[in-house]
Protein backbone atom coordinates (compact mmCIF):
# COMPACT_ATOMS: atom_id res chain seq x y z
CA UNK A 1 0.00 0.00 0.00
CA UNK A 2 1.39 3.70 -1.08
CA UNK A 3 2.45 5.98 2.20
CA UNK A 4 0.10 8.22 0.66
CA UNK A 5 -2.94 6.26 0.97
CA UNK A 6 -1.90 4.74 4.01
CA UNK A 7 -1.85 8.39 5.84
CA UNK A 8 -5.15 9.27 3.93
CA UNK A 9 -6.80 5.76 5.73
CA UNK A 10 -5.65 6.48 9.00
CA UNK A 11 -6.21 9.97 8.91
CA UNK A 12 -9.43 9.60 7.43
CA UNK A 13 -10.55 6.55 10.24
CA UNK A 14 -9.48 8.94 13.00
CA UNK A 15 -11.11 11.57 11.76
CA UNK A 16 -14.19 9.62 10.64
CA UNK A 17 -14.15 8.13 14.96
CA UNK A 18 -14.23 11.87 15.86
CA UNK A 19 -17.20 12.63 13.72
CA UNK A 20 -18.72 9.84 15.47
CA UNK A 21 -18.05 10.74 18.53
CA UNK A 22 -19.26 13.64 18.28
CA UNK A 23 -22.82 12.50 16.24
CA UNK A 24 -23.19 10.00 19.94
CA UNK A 25 -22.24 12.43 21.83
CA UNK A 26 -24.57 14.96 20.68
CA UNK A 27 -27.66 12.84 20.52
CA UNK A 28 -27.34 12.09 23.79
CA UNK A 29 -27.21 15.26 25.02
CA UNK A 30 -30.51 16.04 22.71
CA UNK A 31 -32.15 13.22 24.20
CA UNK A 32 -31.07 14.14 27.74
CA UNK A 33 -32.27 17.72 26.52
CA UNK A 34 -35.54 15.98 25.41
CA UNK A 35 -36.74 14.01 28.55
CA UNK A 36 -35.42 17.68 30.61
CA UNK A 37 -38.23 19.78 28.96
CA UNK A 38 -40.77 17.49 29.05
CA UNK A 39 -40.45 17.84 33.09
CA UNK A 40 -40.70 21.59 32.99
CA UNK A 41 -42.97 22.27 30.16
CA UNK A 42 -45.65 19.37 31.02
CA UNK A 43 -45.17 18.37 34.36
CA UNK A 44 -43.52 21.38 36.31
CA UNK A 45 -46.38 23.41 34.52
CA UNK A 46 -49.30 21.62 36.27
CA UNK A 47 -47.65 21.25 39.51
CA UNK A 48 -47.46 25.68 39.60
CA UNK A 49 -50.81 25.69 38.12
CA UNK A 50 -52.32 23.46 40.78
CA UNK A 51 -50.62 25.08 43.37
CA UNK A 52 -52.00 28.69 42.17
CA UNK A 53 -55.61 26.67 42.38
CA UNK A 54 -55.07 25.91 46.15
CA UNK A 55 -54.22 29.16 46.76
CA UNK A 56 -56.87 30.15 45.37
CA UNK A 57 -59.17 28.48 46.82
CA UNK A 58 -57.90 29.54 50.01
CA UNK A 59 -58.18 33.11 49.78
CA UNK A 60 -62.27 32.52 48.18
CA UNK A 61 -62.78 35.55 46.89
CA UNK A 62 -64.31 36.84 43.76
CA UNK A 63 -60.41 38.08 42.33
CA UNK A 64 -59.04 34.56 43.90
CA UNK A 65 -62.29 32.59 41.59
CA UNK A 66 -61.12 34.57 38.36
CA UNK A 67 -57.54 33.43 39.05
CA UNK A 68 -58.82 29.78 39.75
CA UNK A 69 -60.81 29.72 36.63
CA UNK A 70 -57.44 31.14 34.41
CA UNK A 71 -55.15 28.09 35.84
CA UNK A 72 -57.77 25.47 35.32
CA UNK A 73 -58.22 26.60 31.55
CA UNK A 74 -54.05 26.27 31.42
CA UNK A 75 -54.21 22.78 33.42
CA UNK A 76 -56.43 21.68 30.41
CA UNK A 77 -54.51 22.55 27.98
CA UNK A 78 -51.28 21.07 29.50
CA UNK A 79 -52.65 17.62 29.82
CA UNK A 80 -49.58 14.97 29.08
CA UNK A 81 -49.93 11.99 31.74
CA UNK A 82 -52.04 9.23 31.75
CA UNK A 83 -55.80 9.89 34.07
CA UNK A 84 -55.07 13.31 33.92
CA UNK A 85 -57.72 14.07 31.09
CA UNK A 86 -60.52 12.35 33.70
CA UNK A 87 -59.12 14.38 36.92
CA UNK A 88 -59.01 17.28 35.11
CA UNK A 89 -62.68 16.70 34.00
CA UNK A 90 -63.87 15.97 37.25
CA UNK A 91 -62.07 19.51 38.60
CA UNK A 92 -63.87 21.33 36.03
CA UNK A 93 -67.41 19.60 37.04
CA UNK A 94 -66.68 20.34 40.57
CA UNK A 95 -65.84 23.85 39.82
CA UNK A 96 -68.40 24.69 38.18
CA UNK A 97 -70.73 23.71 40.78
CA UNK A 98 -69.13 24.63 43.87
CA UNK A 99 -69.55 28.16 41.53
CA UNK A 100 -73.10 27.82 41.45
CA UNK A 101 -73.57 27.05 45.50
CA UNK A 102 -70.78 27.90 47.32
CA UNK A 103 -72.15 27.14 50.71
CA UNK A 104 -72.16 23.25 50.16
CA UNK A 105 -68.23 22.84 51.58
CA UNK A 106 -68.36 19.25 50.00
CA UNK A 107 -67.68 20.73 46.26
CA UNK A 108 -64.75 22.50 47.94
CA UNK A 109 -63.54 19.24 49.40
CA UNK A 110 -63.70 17.08 46.00
CA UNK A 111 -62.03 20.31 44.37
CA UNK A 112 -59.42 19.89 46.56
CA UNK A 113 -59.02 16.30 46.27
CA UNK A 114 -58.82 16.08 42.25
CA UNK A 115 -56.40 19.09 42.49
CA UNK A 116 -54.47 16.77 44.83
CA UNK A 117 -54.72 13.82 42.22
CA UNK A 118 -53.36 15.93 39.58
CA UNK A 119 -49.98 17.10 41.81
CA UNK A 120 -49.67 13.38 42.06
CA UNK A 121 -49.79 12.56 38.73
CA UNK A 122 -47.51 14.93 37.60
CA UNK A 123 -45.12 14.20 40.61
CA UNK A 124 -45.07 10.61 39.72
CA UNK A 125 -44.32 11.39 36.33
CA UNK A 126 -41.17 13.26 37.25
CA UNK A 127 -40.66 10.47 38.86
CA UNK A 128 -40.28 8.37 36.68
CA UNK A 129 -39.03 10.63 33.92
CA UNK A 130 -36.13 11.77 36.42
CA UNK A 131 -35.42 8.13 36.18
CA UNK A 132 -35.42 7.98 32.67
CA UNK A 133 -33.34 10.99 32.06
CA UNK A 134 -30.42 9.40 34.60
CA UNK A 135 -30.70 6.07 32.32
CA UNK A 136 -29.92 8.23 29.08
CA UNK A 137 -26.78 9.91 30.80
CA UNK A 138 -25.75 6.83 31.61
CA UNK A 139 -26.50 5.15 28.44
CA UNK A 140 -24.36 8.43 27.02
CA UNK A 141 -21.56 8.04 29.51
CA UNK A 142 -20.96 4.39 28.32
CA UNK A 143 -21.37 5.47 24.88
CA UNK A 144 -18.60 8.61 24.55
CA UNK A 145 -16.67 6.33 26.64
CA UNK A 146 -16.65 2.96 24.17
CA UNK A 147 -15.86 5.05 21.26
CA UNK A 148 -13.87 7.67 22.97
CA UNK A 149 -11.60 4.26 24.07
CA UNK A 150 -11.44 3.25 20.14
CA UNK A 151 -10.14 6.39 19.06
CA UNK A 152 -7.85 6.24 22.09
CA UNK A 153 -6.49 2.45 20.78
CA UNK A 154 -6.28 4.26 17.15
CA UNK A 155 -4.66 7.05 17.63
CA UNK A 156 -2.18 5.00 19.84
CA UNK A 157 -1.83 2.30 17.41
CA UNK A 158 -1.66 4.92 14.63
CA UNK A 159 1.26 7.12 16.90
CA UNK A 160 3.18 3.59 17.69
CA UNK A 161 3.16 1.62 14.08
CA UNK A 162 2.99 4.82 11.65
CA UNK A 163 6.17 6.92 12.35
CA UNK A 164 8.19 3.44 12.57
CA UNK A 165 6.92 2.28 9.07
CA UNK A 166 7.58 5.86 7.72
CA UNK A 167 11.03 6.09 10.07
CA UNK A 168 12.85 2.76 9.82
CA UNK A 169 12.66 2.47 5.82
CA UNK A 170 14.47 6.06 5.87
CA UNK A 171 16.91 4.61 8.18
CA UNK A 172 17.97 1.63 6.56
CA UNK A 173 18.05 3.36 3.68
CA UNK A 174 20.59 6.03 4.91
CA UNK A 175 22.59 3.43 5.93
CA UNK A 176 23.05 1.54 2.71
CA UNK A 177 23.57 4.89 1.34
CA UNK A 178 26.39 5.47 3.70
CA UNK A 179 27.56 1.88 2.48
CA UNK A 180 27.46 3.03 -1.35
CA UNK A 181 29.53 5.80 -0.27
CA UNK A 182 31.94 3.85 1.29
CA UNK A 183 32.34 1.84 -2.12
CA UNK A 184 30.69 -1.17 -0.69
CA UNK A 185 28.86 -1.73 -3.65
CA UNK A 186 27.56 -5.31 -2.52
CA UNK A 187 25.03 -3.35 -0.20
CA UNK A 188 21.51 -4.21 -1.32
CA UNK A 189 17.91 -2.77 0.46
CA UNK A 190 15.39 -5.36 0.56
CA UNK A 191 11.75 -3.52 1.43
CA UNK A 192 8.77 -6.43 1.18
CA UNK A 193 6.10 -3.39 0.70
CA UNK A 194 4.73 -2.12 -2.60
CA UNK A 195 4.76 1.01 -1.51
CA UNK A 196 6.94 4.26 -2.28
CA UNK A 197 9.97 2.45 -0.29
CA UNK A 198 9.64 -0.57 -2.48
CA UNK A 199 9.90 1.94 -5.36
CA UNK A 200 12.94 3.55 -3.92
CA UNK A 201 14.56 0.10 -2.62
CA UNK A 202 14.64 -1.11 -6.76
CA UNK A 203 15.69 1.60 -8.36
CA UNK A 204 18.26 2.32 -5.14
CA UNK A 205 19.05 -1.85 -6.02
CA UNK A 206 19.61 -1.01 -10.12
CA UNK A 207 22.02 1.84 -9.03
CA UNK A 208 24.26 -0.54 -6.50
CA UNK A 209 24.26 -3.42 -8.98
CA UNK A 210 25.15 -0.81 -11.90
CA UNK A 211 27.96 0.80 -9.38
CA UNK A 212 28.99 -3.14 -8.60
CA UNK A 213 29.45 -4.06 -12.31
CA UNK A 214 31.21 -0.67 -12.93
CA UNK A 215 33.80 -1.23 -9.97
CA UNK A 216 34.48 -4.42 -11.59
CA UNK A 217 35.66 -3.66 -14.69
CA UNK A 218 38.61 -2.27 -14.51
CA UNK A 219 40.07 0.09 -17.27
CA UNK A 220 42.92 -2.28 -18.08
CA UNK A 221 40.40 -5.22 -18.65
CA UNK A 222 38.07 -3.24 -20.78
CA UNK A 223 41.00 -1.74 -23.19
CA UNK A 224 41.82 -5.55 -23.29
CA UNK A 225 38.53 -6.66 -24.32
CA UNK A 226 38.22 -3.51 -26.94
CA UNK A 227 41.58 -4.71 -28.30
CA UNK A 228 40.28 -8.11 -28.73
CA UNK A 229 37.05 -7.47 -30.22
CA UNK A 230 38.96 -5.20 -32.61
CA UNK A 231 41.33 -7.47 -33.85
CA UNK A 232 38.28 -9.89 -34.07
CA UNK A 233 36.46 -7.76 -36.70
CA UNK A 234 39.56 -6.68 -38.36
CA UNK A 235 40.61 -10.03 -39.40
CA UNK A 236 37.11 -10.58 -40.25
CA UNK A 237 37.04 -11.43 -44.34
CA UNK A 238 33.64 -9.31 -44.79
CA UNK A 239 32.97 -6.04 -44.18
CA UNK A 240 31.83 -4.74 -41.17
CA UNK A 241 30.78 -1.61 -39.96
CA UNK A 242 29.18 -0.68 -36.28
CA UNK A 243 27.07 2.23 -35.44
CA UNK A 244 25.68 2.99 -31.81
CA UNK A 245 21.68 4.13 -31.41
CA UNK A 246 22.63 7.80 -32.82
CA UNK A 247 23.72 6.44 -36.38
CA UNK A 248 27.30 7.36 -35.28
CA UNK A 249 30.02 4.93 -36.44
CA UNK A 250 32.14 3.07 -33.51
CA UNK A 251 34.21 1.11 -35.39
CA UNK A 252 35.04 -0.39 -38.77
CA UNK A 253 37.18 -3.13 -40.11
CA UNK A 254 39.69 -3.00 -43.12
CA UNK A 255 37.54 -4.67 -45.64
CA UNK A 256 34.89 -2.40 -45.26
CA UNK A 257 37.21 0.45 -45.83
CA UNK A 258 38.71 -0.86 -48.66
CA UNK A 259 34.70 -1.28 -50.53
CA UNK A 260 33.47 2.13 -49.44
CA UNK A 261 37.14 3.90 -50.12
CA UNK A 262 37.44 5.88 -47.22
CA UNK A 263 39.85 5.84 -44.66
CA UNK A 264 39.27 4.43 -41.30
CA UNK A 265 40.41 7.49 -39.28
CA UNK A 266 37.35 9.77 -41.67
CA UNK A 267 34.86 7.79 -40.42
CA UNK A 268 35.29 6.66 -37.17
CA UNK A 269 33.52 8.83 -34.65
CA UNK A 270 31.26 10.63 -37.25
CA UNK A 271 27.42 10.07 -37.77
CA UNK A 272 27.01 7.94 -41.08
CA UNK A 273 23.99 10.23 -42.20
CA UNK A 274 26.88 13.06 -42.71
CA UNK A 275 29.34 10.62 -44.78
CA UNK A 276 26.23 9.61 -46.70
CA UNK A 277 25.90 12.91 -48.38
CA UNK A 278 30.12 12.14 -50.23
CA UNK A 279 29.33 8.36 -50.33
CA UNK A 280 26.66 6.59 -51.78
CA UNK A 281 27.54 3.57 -50.62
CA UNK A 282 27.10 4.02 -46.60
CA UNK A 283 23.94 6.15 -48.17
CA UNK A 284 22.68 2.65 -49.06
CA UNK A 285 23.94 1.05 -46.32
CA UNK A 286 22.26 2.86 -43.78
CA UNK A 287 19.18 3.64 -45.51
CA UNK A 288 16.93 0.88 -43.51
CA UNK A 289 18.40 1.79 -40.27
CA UNK A 290 15.43 3.40 -39.66
CA UNK A 291 12.89 0.79 -39.96
CA UNK A 292 12.15 -1.18 -37.39
CA UNK A 293 13.92 -4.48 -37.47
CA UNK A 294 11.87 -7.12 -37.64
CA UNK A 295 13.43 -11.31 -36.91
CA UNK A 296 11.17 -12.86 -40.12
CA UNK A 297 12.74 -15.98 -41.24
CA UNK A 298 11.63 -15.52 -44.86
CA UNK A 299 13.10 -12.65 -45.07
CA UNK A 300 15.75 -12.39 -48.27
CA UNK A 301 19.17 -10.71 -47.77
CA UNK A 302 19.27 -7.51 -50.03
CA UNK A 303 22.11 -8.18 -52.65
CA UNK A 304 24.38 -5.48 -53.45
CA UNK A 305 26.65 -5.11 -56.39
CA UNK A 306 30.13 -2.87 -55.78
CA UNK A 307 32.91 -2.09 -57.42
CA UNK A 308 36.10 -3.51 -55.65
CA UNK A 309 39.37 -5.65 -56.40
CA UNK A 310 39.36 -3.75 -59.71
CA UNK A 311 36.10 -5.56 -60.35
CA UNK A 312 32.33 -5.72 -59.80
CA UNK A 313 31.83 -7.60 -56.17
CA UNK A 314 28.23 -8.71 -54.97
CA UNK A 315 27.76 -8.97 -51.30
CA UNK A 316 24.60 -9.69 -49.08
CA UNK A 317 23.83 -6.96 -46.93
CA UNK A 318 22.67 -7.96 -43.34
CA UNK A 319 22.10 -5.54 -40.76
CA UNK A 320 21.82 -6.52 -37.06
CA UNK A 321 19.98 -4.73 -34.58
CA UNK A 322 21.68 -4.67 -31.15
CA UNK A 323 19.36 -4.63 -28.12
CA UNK A 324 20.33 -5.73 -24.78
CA UNK A 325 18.57 -5.47 -21.28
CA UNK A 326 20.78 -3.09 -18.81
CA UNK A 327 21.66 -4.50 -15.37
CA UNK A 328 19.19 -3.97 -13.17
CA UNK A 329 16.50 -3.43 -15.34
CA UNK A 330 13.52 -5.41 -17.49
CA UNK A 331 13.09 -3.49 -20.46
CA UNK A 332 15.06 -3.95 -23.78
CA UNK A 333 16.92 -0.86 -25.18
CA UNK A 334 18.59 -0.49 -28.45
CA UNK A 335 22.49 -0.30 -28.32
CA UNK A 336 23.31 0.59 -31.92
CA UNK A 337 23.32 -1.51 -35.01
CA UNK A 338 25.94 -3.94 -37.19
CA UNK A 339 26.14 -3.83 -41.09
CA UNK A 340 27.85 -6.92 -42.19
CA UNK A 341 28.43 -7.18 -46.08
CA UNK A 342 29.23 -11.31 -46.83
CA UNK A 343 30.90 -11.76 -50.00
CA UNK A 344 29.32 -13.29 -52.23
CA UNK A 345 30.85 -13.11 -55.75
CA UNK A 346 32.22 -16.44 -56.09
CA UNK A 347 28.69 -17.80 -55.77
CA UNK A 348 27.43 -15.28 -57.85
CA UNK A 349 30.13 -15.98 -60.75
CA UNK A 350 29.04 -19.67 -60.38
CA UNK A 351 25.38 -19.40 -60.69
CA UNK A 352 26.17 -17.18 -63.94
CA UNK A 353 28.37 -19.91 -65.48
CA UNK A 354 25.23 -22.30 -64.36
CA UNK A 355 22.81 -20.08 -65.84
CA UNK A 356 24.63 -19.62 -68.79
CA UNK A 357 25.10 -23.31 -69.65
CA UNK A 358 21.95 -23.64 -69.21
CA UNK A 359 20.45 -21.20 -71.69
CA UNK A 360 23.60 -22.49 -73.65
CA UNK A 361 22.35 -26.19 -73.58
CA UNK A 362 18.40 -25.53 -73.79
CA UNK A 363 19.43 -23.72 -77.39
CA UNK A 364 21.66 -26.65 -78.57
CA UNK A 365 18.98 -28.72 -77.75
CA UNK A 366 16.16 -26.76 -79.55
CA UNK A 367 17.94 -27.86 -82.90
CA UNK A 368 18.13 -31.68 -82.80
CA UNK A 369 14.43 -31.84 -81.38
CA UNK A 370 13.33 -29.70 -84.03
CA UNK A 371 15.07 -31.77 -86.41
CA UNK A 372 13.72 -34.74 -84.63
CA UNK A 373 10.12 -33.53 -84.61
CA UNK A 374 10.58 -32.79 -88.44
CA UNK A 375 11.61 -36.48 -89.11
CA UNK A 376 8.45 -37.77 -87.56
CA UNK A 377 6.45 -35.50 -89.37
CA UNK A 378 8.23 -36.61 -92.52
CA UNK A 379 7.55 -40.53 -91.03
CA UNK A 380 3.90 -40.08 -90.56
CA UNK A 381 3.57 -38.95 -93.99
CA UNK A 382 2.24 -42.10 -95.95
CA UNK A 383 3.88 -40.69 -99.43
CA UNK A 384 6.76 -41.76 -97.92
CA UNK A 385 6.00 -45.57 -97.47
CA UNK A 386 3.45 -47.24 -95.12
CA UNK A 387 4.08 -48.14 -91.38
CA UNK A 388 3.42 -51.01 -89.56
CA UNK A 389 1.27 -51.00 -86.02
CA UNK A 390 4.93 -51.59 -84.12
CA UNK A 391 6.55 -48.90 -86.12
CA UNK A 392 3.64 -46.01 -85.13
CA UNK A 393 3.93 -47.04 -81.96
CA UNK A 394 7.58 -46.43 -81.71
CA UNK A 395 6.81 -42.98 -83.58
CA UNK A 396 4.15 -42.13 -81.12
CA UNK A 397 6.59 -42.70 -78.17
CA UNK A 398 9.64 -41.09 -80.00
CA UNK A 399 6.86 -37.53 -80.40
CA UNK A 400 6.28 -37.84 -76.24
CA UNK A 401 9.66 -37.74 -75.93
CA UNK A 402 10.28 -34.99 -77.52
CA UNK A 403 7.65 -33.34 -77.01
CA UNK A 404 8.80 -33.80 -73.16
CA UNK A 405 12.62 -32.32 -73.98
CA UNK A 406 11.02 -29.26 -75.87
CA UNK A 407 8.52 -28.63 -72.82
CA UNK A 408 11.80 -29.23 -70.47
CA UNK A 409 14.21 -27.06 -72.87
CA UNK A 410 11.43 -23.82 -72.84
CA UNK A 411 11.10 -24.14 -69.17
CA UNK A 412 14.61 -24.23 -68.66
CA UNK A 413 15.22 -21.11 -70.96
CA UNK A 414 12.14 -19.53 -69.37
CA UNK A 415 14.47 -20.03 -65.61
CA UNK A 416 17.76 -18.44 -67.11
CA UNK A 417 15.41 -15.32 -68.00
CA UNK A 418 14.26 -15.39 -64.60
CA UNK A 419 17.28 -15.73 -63.11
CA UNK A 420 19.56 -13.15 -65.16
CA UNK A 421 16.58 -10.90 -64.45
CA UNK A 422 16.05 -10.75 -68.53
CA UNK A 423 12.26 -11.41 -68.39
CA UNK A 424 10.95 -9.35 -71.71
CA UNK A 425 7.42 -7.90 -70.59
CA UNK A 426 4.86 -6.36 -72.88
CA UNK A 427 2.48 -5.21 -70.26
CA UNK A 428 -0.62 -3.30 -71.90
CA UNK A 429 -4.20 -4.02 -71.13
CA UNK A 430 -5.50 -6.89 -72.25
CA UNK A 431 -8.71 -9.22 -72.19
CA UNK A 432 -8.73 -11.73 -69.21
CA UNK A 433 -11.44 -14.12 -71.34
CA UNK A 434 -9.45 -13.90 -73.89
CA UNK A 435 -6.17 -15.06 -72.15
CA UNK A 436 -8.12 -17.72 -70.13
CA UNK A 437 -9.92 -18.91 -73.80
CA UNK A 438 -5.99 -19.65 -75.21
CA UNK A 439 -5.26 -21.36 -72.35
CA UNK A 440 -7.93 -23.69 -72.54
CA UNK A 441 -7.97 -24.01 -75.73
CA UNK A 442 -3.85 -25.24 -75.20
CA UNK A 443 -5.48 -28.41 -72.62
CA UNK A 444 -8.59 -29.49 -74.48
CA UNK A 445 -7.27 -32.11 -76.14
CA UNK A 446 -5.44 -33.59 -72.76
CA UNK A 447 -8.40 -33.04 -71.05
CA UNK A 448 -10.66 -34.78 -73.57
CA UNK A 449 -8.13 -37.63 -73.12
CA UNK A 450 -9.63 -38.20 -69.41
CA UNK A 451 -12.77 -37.25 -70.37
CA UNK A 452 -12.57 -33.88 -68.03
CA UNK A 453 -14.92 -31.50 -68.36
CA UNK A 454 -13.61 -27.37 -68.03
CA UNK A 455 -15.94 -25.59 -66.62
CA UNK A 456 -15.93 -21.50 -67.58
CA UNK A 457 -17.64 -19.28 -65.30
CA UNK A 458 -16.77 -15.70 -65.59
CA UNK A 459 -18.31 -12.46 -63.95
CA UNK A 460 -20.18 -10.57 -66.51
CA UNK A 461 -18.67 -6.55 -67.53
CA UNK A 462 -15.31 -7.60 -67.12
CA UNK A 463 -12.32 -4.97 -66.81
CA UNK A 464 -8.99 -5.25 -69.11
CA UNK A 465 -6.13 -6.49 -66.81
CA UNK A 466 -2.85 -4.83 -66.90
CA UNK A 467 -0.44 -8.07 -68.34
CA UNK A 468 1.87 -9.66 -70.10
CA UNK A 469 -1.06 -11.81 -72.67
CA UNK A 470 1.79 -14.35 -73.66
CA UNK A 471 3.55 -14.91 -69.76
CA UNK A 472 -0.12 -14.67 -67.96
CA UNK A 473 -1.32 -17.30 -70.44
CA UNK A 474 1.84 -19.51 -70.31
CA UNK A 475 0.76 -19.48 -66.87
CA UNK A 476 -2.58 -20.25 -66.83
CA UNK A 477 -2.06 -22.77 -69.13
CA UNK A 478 0.87 -24.54 -67.08
CA UNK A 479 -1.78 -24.27 -63.91
CA UNK A 480 -4.69 -26.18 -66.40
CA UNK A 481 -2.25 -28.94 -67.32
CA UNK A 482 -1.41 -29.73 -63.40
CA UNK A 483 -4.84 -29.85 -62.51
CA UNK A 484 -5.77 -31.63 -65.58
CA UNK A 485 -2.41 -34.15 -64.58
CA UNK A 486 -3.24 -34.64 -61.13
CA UNK A 487 -7.42 -34.69 -61.60
CA UNK A 488 -9.03 -38.36 -61.80
CA UNK A 489 -10.75 -38.83 -65.26
CA UNK A 490 -14.43 -38.08 -65.74
CA UNK A 491 -14.07 -35.16 -63.26
CA UNK A 492 -14.37 -31.42 -63.35
CA UNK A 493 -11.80 -28.33 -63.28
CA UNK A 494 -13.63 -25.59 -62.54
CA UNK A 495 -11.71 -21.77 -63.93
CA UNK A 496 -13.35 -18.94 -62.97
CA UNK A 497 -12.51 -14.98 -63.53
CA UNK A 498 -14.14 -12.32 -60.94
CA UNK A 499 -13.31 -8.79 -59.66
CA UNK A 500 -12.17 -8.73 -55.82
CA UNK A 501 -10.72 -5.33 -53.81
CA UNK A 502 -10.30 -3.64 -57.44
CA UNK A 503 -7.95 -6.63 -58.64
CA UNK A 504 -8.81 -9.49 -61.23
CA UNK A 505 -8.62 -12.69 -60.01
CA UNK A 506 -8.64 -16.29 -61.79
CA UNK A 507 -9.06 -19.17 -60.02
CA UNK A 508 -8.01 -23.17 -61.72
CA UNK A 509 -9.57 -25.36 -58.68
CA UNK A 510 -9.39 -28.95 -59.19
CA UNK A 511 -10.68 -32.10 -57.65
CA UNK A 512 -7.80 -34.21 -57.22
CA UNK A 513 -5.42 -35.55 -54.56
CA UNK A 514 -4.95 -31.99 -53.12
CA UNK A 515 -1.66 -30.89 -51.44
CA UNK A 516 -0.12 -32.43 -48.20
CA UNK A 517 0.42 -29.36 -46.07
CA UNK A 518 3.82 -30.07 -45.18
CA UNK A 519 4.14 -29.15 -48.81
CA UNK A 520 1.87 -26.02 -49.81
CA UNK A 521 4.47 -23.49 -49.00
CA UNK A 522 7.33 -25.04 -51.08
CA UNK A 523 5.22 -25.91 -54.30
CA UNK A 524 6.60 -22.41 -55.58
CA UNK A 525 10.44 -23.54 -55.31
CA UNK A 526 12.81 -24.18 -57.81
CA UNK A 527 12.82 -28.29 -58.84
CA UNK A 528 10.83 -29.47 -55.95
CA UNK A 529 8.48 -32.24 -56.61
CA UNK A 530 6.29 -33.58 -54.10
CA UNK A 531 7.47 -36.63 -53.01
CA UNK A 532 5.86 -39.84 -53.89
CA UNK A 533 4.14 -38.21 -57.33
CA UNK A 534 4.62 -40.46 -60.41
CA UNK A 535 4.09 -37.40 -62.67
CA UNK A 536 6.41 -36.18 -65.24
CA UNK A 537 7.33 -32.86 -64.59
CA UNK A 538 11.23 -30.83 -63.87
CA UNK A 539 9.94 -28.65 -60.89
CA UNK A 540 10.15 -25.75 -62.41
CA UNK A 541 6.78 -24.74 -63.47
CA UNK A 542 5.09 -23.39 -60.53
CA UNK A 543 8.54 -21.28 -59.91
CA UNK A 544 8.77 -19.60 -63.35
CA UNK A 545 4.60 -18.98 -62.85
CA UNK A 546 5.37 -17.15 -59.74
CA UNK A 547 8.15 -15.12 -61.34
CA UNK A 548 6.31 -14.33 -64.15
CA UNK A 549 3.10 -13.31 -62.14
CA UNK A 550 4.85 -11.07 -59.96
CA UNK A 551 7.35 -9.44 -62.49
CA UNK A 552 3.68 -8.06 -63.67
CA UNK A 553 3.03 -6.80 -60.25
CA UNK A 554 0.52 -9.86 -59.32
CA UNK A 555 0.51 -12.78 -56.90
CA UNK A 556 -0.18 -16.12 -57.21
CA UNK A 557 -1.55 -18.09 -54.15
CA UNK A 558 -2.63 -21.86 -53.61
CA UNK A 559 -5.12 -23.53 -51.15
CA UNK A 560 -4.88 -27.01 -50.75
CA UNK A 561 -7.51 -29.51 -48.85
CA UNK A 562 -5.29 -32.68 -49.33
CA UNK A 563 -7.68 -35.46 -50.36
CA UNK A 564 -9.82 -33.17 -52.10
CA UNK A 565 -8.37 -31.49 -54.30
CA UNK A 566 -5.89 -27.72 -54.81
CA UNK A 567 -7.46 -24.20 -56.07
CA UNK A 568 -4.53 -21.68 -57.43
CA UNK A 569 -5.24 -18.46 -57.95
CA UNK A 570 -3.72 -15.54 -60.01
CA UNK A 571 -4.39 -12.39 -59.13
CA UNK A 572 -3.99 -9.30 -61.52
CA UNK A 573 -4.52 -5.30 -61.44
CA UNK A 574 -7.00 -4.50 -63.38
CA UNK A 575 -6.51 -1.59 -66.27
Amino acid sequence: MKIKTKLTLSVGLLFLMIIILSAVGALYINALKKDTENILVANYNSLQYSNNMLLALEENTIKSWIEFDLNLKKQEKNISEIGETETTENLRKNFTNYSSNRSNSIFQKSIRNEIFKIMDLNMKAIQRKSILAKKTAEDATLTVALVGAICFLIAFSLLVNLPSSIANPIKELTESIKQIAAKNYSRRVNFVNHNEFGELATSFNTMAEKLEEYNDSTLATLMIEKKRIETLINNMHDPVIGLDEKKKIIFVNEEATKIIGLPQTEMVGQFAQDLSLRNDLIRSLIQNLTVPQTNTVDKKAQTIKIFADSKESYFEKETLNISIIPTGEQIQKTIGYVVILRNITEYKELDFAKTNFISTVSHEFKTPISSIKMSLQLLENERIGQLNLEQKNLIESIKEDANRLLNTTTELLNITQVETGNIQLSIIPTEPKAILDYAVSANKTQAGQKKITLEINVTENLPMVIADSEKTAWVLTNLISNAVRYSHENSTINLNIFIENQHVKFTVKDSGQGIAPQYKDKVFDRYFRVPGTKKEGTGLGLAISKEFIEAQGGQITVESDFGAGSKFTVQLNRA
